[in-house]
């Protein structure tokens, strides 16, 4: 049975990703990529959808840590009769993707329970299993359709009704090492090697990585966690940033508010963008800017706000009946149909991280700048269209006021590509685009009565969105406009101290239900804080939210305060991104 979310913890070789119970069980893994059918996934139903569990037979205690600033997680077992450190990595992927278990005998000997169960595509199909010698090794495989795992260690659990279990004693100095390794299944089995090497390289990189880190700002290690998370969540080939590792995590347990973020939107990979640069990572930013360029490229009609790891546009959205879901929370989906919406945000995302680029670099790509010419001019034709803004609303289009302030954030930059960078482009047309977007989003954004911005044209209601509006250069953080939006935020949206993203029950979402606070949201509101002078505010919710990571420093899509639980997709690329944004925020203040 899967634990309660604060209990995962993510493991990766920036390909895919594993979430790690507090039990010792792999609940979730994908292979070979985030967005790969799953092959243990009893996240979302029971062991019997797949789960690799390593844990003491018997009652015990469970502590936990990152290996330094890498992602090798460490869980300590401590029992009557003795302890066991468990540790659980991700060497890179190189055509294969491994996943190392060591179990190492600290104190005593433990009794250990080893069980093995794979079901591949999402847990409906068990697999071809049988036991193999490779190179002398002795060998599980399971194999079905393109894939295949292979299990490896010094002691092979035996097969029993389709699952694989032993029990086994580790003494004090004893090291035992497992591994599970996908291959295709048309490659031959040959040569799988050694991991020592590649496993204490990988650790060894990923903490020079975050030493580099800037530590000037307030959780300097979480701050450094969100990043190293946020890596750990790119493909290290393509430079697309997932969401999150995982799908159908319900916003609303029981409900049907469950999506598929194992893909790479393109406002989490404009984010990360300014994360990493701001955090000192200016070349690293390269790889997610080619990713946004690629995946961009065409058209100016045909873009879309998500796309696959690679930058693939099919993302059908399909339910997937066999699967009970966590908490049973149904559907379960794969795929996403937000990849067919028309949300104007977007654009002014992407060309304020490729502004950050240039300013950071001092360097203007004229061939990149060619791409965001057309898609500015497209801009220029469409701008009045309404949207379904940047929560992927599934009710009516509406002129969402963070939308149409993106759309001036768009110009805006596009403006000063050609007075900074001296690139080509009708900038007169421009200024006068920006200007009038400005104007008409303070005339038709904004509640003069109430003295506040509004959700969209056609309302009253406030939402979480208009927080960020300082962060753009919108309006100043503390124009008696943007201090009256604060004010309408904590009266309307404020829950247990955290923020929602809108009040659901106005209705526009057009889905039934509810959700928690949004911890992006509540991050918003840090930054907004710091920019009107409120600091003490400001620093009184970072060290709140900060508290709210779980053990390893991990944070999901939302909390339910009232329930002291993590809810949704884990972890949550635009939680850590906004938790960089608001500790960099705090910097001085």
């Amino acid at each position: 049975m899967a634990l309660p979310i604060a209990d995962y913890a993510l493991i990766g070789d920036r390909q895919t990703g594993a979430l790690v119970g507090t039990n010792g069980s792999i609940d979730w893994l994908c292979l070979p990529r985030f967005d790969s059918s799953a092959c243990f996934a009893g996240l979302l139903g029971t062991d019997e959808h797949g789960h690799w569990q390593l844990c003491p037979v018997g009652d015990y205690e469970v502590s936990r840590r990152y290996v330094g600033a890498s992602s090798a997680l460490e869980t300590t077992f401590t029992t009557p009769d003795g302890v066991v450190a468990l540790t659980d990595v991700m060497p890179p992927y190189d055509g294969r993707a491994d996943v190392v278990r060591r179990v190492r005998g600290v104190r005593g000997t433990v009794r250990m329970r080893h069980e093995w169960i794979v079901r591949l595509d999402y847990g409906a199909i068990v697999p071809w299993v049988r036991r193999e010698t490779v190179d002398g090794e002795a060998v599980i495989t399971a194999i079905g359709g393109p894939d295949r795992l292979v299990l490896r260690g010094p002691r092979l659990p035996r097969a029993s009704d389709h699952r694989h279990s032993d029990e086994f004693d580790v003494a004090e100095g004893a090291v035992l090492t497992f591994s599970t390794t996908w291959l295709p299944s048309h490659v031959p089995l040959r040569g799988l090697g050694a991991i020592d090497e590649r496993v204490a390289a990988a650790i060894a990189e990923e903490e020079r990585w975050a030493e580099r880190c800037r530590s000037d700002m307030p959780h300097p290690d979480l701050v450094r966690r969100s990043l190293s998370t946020l890596r750990l969540l790119t493909d290290a080939q393509t430079g697309g940033i997932v969401a999150a590792p995982t799908t159908s995590l319900p916003e609303d347990p029981g409900g049907e508010r469950n999506w598929d973020y194992r893909f790479c939107w393109l406002r989490d990979a404009a984010l990360t963008i300014g994360a990493l640069i701001e955090a000192g990572y200016t070349a690293e930013a390269q790889l997610w800017r080619g990713w946004l360029l690629r995946a961009v490229a065409g058209d100016p009609g045909d873009l879309q706000i998500v796309y696959a790891v690679d930058g693939s546009r099919r993302l059908t959205e399909l339910d997937l009946p066999h699967l009970p879901g966590y908490a049973d929370s149904r559907p379960v989906r794969i795929g996403n149909g937000a990849s067919l919406q028309r949300q104007l945000d977007v654009l002014g995302e992407v060309m304020i991280a490729l502004e950050q680029v240039r300013q950071a670099t001092g360097h203007a790509d004229r061939s990149a700048w060619a791409l965001q010419r057309a898609l500015i001019e497209s801009l220029a034709r469409t701008w009045q269209q309404p949207d379904h803004g940047l929560w992927e609303i599934r009710g009516p289009q509406q002129h969402f006021t963070h939308s149409q302030a993106m759309v001036w954030a768009a110009f805006d930059r596009a403006v000063r590509a050609v007075e900074d960078f001296d690139l080509d482009g009708p900038v007169e047309e421009w200024r006068e685009l920006r200007d009038t977007v400005h104007a008409e989003v303070l005339e038709r954004g904004y509640d003069a009565g109430r003295g506040t911005f509004v959700q969209h044209y056609d309302t009253t209601e406030v939402d979480a969105s208009l927080l960020v509006l300082p962060q753009i250069g919108f309006v100043a953080g503390d124009d008696p406009r943007m201090l009256g939006t604060i004010r309408a935020v904590e009266e309307d949206l404020v829950r247990d101290g955290l923020v929602l993203r809108y009040r659901t029950e106005s209705g526009v979402d057009g889905l039934p239900g509810g959700e928690h606070p949004f911890l992006a949201c509540s991050f918003w509101l840090v930054s907004a804080y710091a920019r009107a002078g409120r600091t003490d505010d400001a620093h009184a919710l970072f060290d709140r939210l900060c508290g709210l990571a779980n053990d390893v420093g991990l944070l999901p899509e939302e909390y339910d305060a009232a329930h002291t639980r993590m809810i949704g997709n884990f972890p949550q690329a635009f939680s850590h991104l906004a938790l960089v944004r608001a500790a960099f925020d705090l910097r001085g203040r």
